[in-house]
């Protein structure tokens, strides 16, 4: 059984918002076409406190970019977003939640960040989400949303550890690129590591159930 994966397709990181991903509203018209190949339907959501240790702003004299250590691990101070009960936090309001079937909140303990849908960054605590899908049958995965170097990455890389099937529509997301390229140099680790890179045109929804593929690097068109 297969499950898309949306991750976190939130206010905050689209035009607009505190931590806005260039085009992350993009992601929004393909994430809801792929509902149609997914039996499962999940969201990710970064769901942080107010005082999370990932925020710039809890840290004096620091400021959103610098890089500095959370829980013992390199850490990345970003603009404060997505606080819990905030409207940055919500999904953005063209994305069909209908269909979405179980929201996994991530990011919610103020001492450690979770750029994975699956764990924690120091993979110490984990979401519910692997063995909520395991538990439906799943063992293929969808991912579309953002961001294609943070967020996208780690969840994709830990859903390949835990034993899925894992697919990556790499025009369904967006990257930061904090530094220049960083996105593609995200697609490239995921497709080492064993995820298969697709574009949406590349995702055929056959009557069986199965998955077809096209990988992005043997295609013509550019995401």
């Amino acid at each position: 059984m297969r499950a898309l994966i949306l991750v976190d397709i939130q206010n905050d990181f689209c035009p607009g918002g505190a931590l806005a991903v260039r085009d992350g509203d993009a992601v929004v018209s393909p994430a809801n076409r792929l509902m149609d190949a997914c039996e499962v339907i999940v969201a990710t959501q970064d769901w942080h406190p107010r005082d999370h240790g990932s925020f710039a702003d809890n840290h004096p004299g620091r400021k959103p970019f610098e890089l500095a250590e959370l829980a013992g691990l390199a850490q990345v101070l970003w603009p404060a977003h997505c606080v819990q009960g905030t409207p940055g936090a919500d999904f953005h309001p063209a994305l069909d939640r209908a269909r979405i079937q179980r929201v996994f909140p991530k990011g919610t303990d103020p001492a450690v960040d979770s750029y994975s849908g699956f764990f924690d960054n120091g993979r110490r605590r984990s979401t519910g989400l692997g063995e909520w899908l395991r538990e439906r049958g799943v063992d293929e995965v969808v991912l579309a949303g953002l961001a294609t170097d943070y967020c996208v990455k780690a969840t994709a890389l830990d859903a390949l550890a835990s034993g899925f099937r894992t697919t990556v529509v790499a025009d369904a997301c967006r990257a930061v690129d904090l530094n220049p390229g960083d996105g593609e140099r995200a697609l490239t680790e995921m497709r080492a590591a064993g995820c298969v890179i697709a574009t949406v045109a590349g995702i055929a929804h056959i009557q069986e159930g199965a998955m077809t593929t096209v990988p992005r690097d043997r295609r013509s068109e550019n995401p």
